[in-house]
């Protein structure tokens, strides 16, 4: 009879997993970023050229493996040619807004300081909240966005069945062991509880729950375990 096999990650294969991670992904610069790993939680420092590609390293590492949490203290430097002055990239900001096809632009709105990105208001669904952060974070000239949007359902939760349709919907995707996982609602708020293996699938499990129709906010108590 085949017998299982765990295999426990010390920092140290963390650490070098998520370097090679980096080195992978084209759009950034592993030379110029540090990864530190204590108790499977990973520290990026240093610096990048782009908000975007400040982003493009969190996800890196957020893919490796048993990789617990990311502590993203990276800095972005602006090349001189890249740089924006604050009104040309509040107007792309609202131009990039507007194309996106995800974003009620009309329900927005953009507060531009130092090269930094605020945005405020309401839309319907998570997606919305986060596509707008997207769009807003790939724009040259961008040293960081902070998202101030709020979520505010149309319609209330769709009555008591949610959790179970929630629970079919996470099972339906393969995002979950069903027996390692908890989803409880009550009134607009949903609760995760439970262990997943990595804070990608952390992720999609609450990108799922967010999908649920009423659902204003969500309290991920997911843990990744080792």
């Amino acid at each position: 009879m085949a017998t299982a096999i765990s295999v426990t990650r010390t920092d140290q294969d963390l650490q070098t997993d998520v370097l090679d991670e980096l080195t992978w992904d084209p759009r950034v610069s592993p030379t110029e970023v540090g990864v530190t790993v204590t108790e499977g939680v990973v520290t990026l420092t240093g610096w990048v050229d782009s908000y975007a590609a400040k982003w493009a390293a969190e996800r890196a590492a957020h893919r490796v493996a048993r990789v617990r949490a990311v502590a993203n203290d990276l800095t972005v430097r602006i090349a001189p040619s890249a740089e924006r002055t604050d009104p040309e990239l509040a107007a792309a900001a609202e131009r990039a807004l507007e194309w996106d096809a995800f974003v009620p632009v009309e329900n927005l709105q953009v507060t531009v300081a130092d090269g930094w990105v605020t945005l405020r208001g309401e839309v319907e669904w998570e997606y919305q909240r986060r596509a707008a952060e997207r769009v807003v974070g790939r724009l040259t000239g961008v040293r960081g966005v902070s998202n101030g949007i709020t979520v505010r359902p149309a319609a209330p939760p769709a009555g008591d069945e949610l959790p179970e349709r929630i629970v079919d919907a996470l099972v339906r995707s393969g995002a979950i062991e069903p027996d390692r996982v908890s989803v409880r609602v009550y009134g607009d708020t949903a609760l995760l509880d439970g262990q997943v293996h990595s804070v990608l699938e952390r992720d999609e499990v609450e990108r799922i729950i967010w999908s649920a129709p009423g659902i204003r906010e969500v309290h991920n108590h997911l843990t990744v375990v080792r």
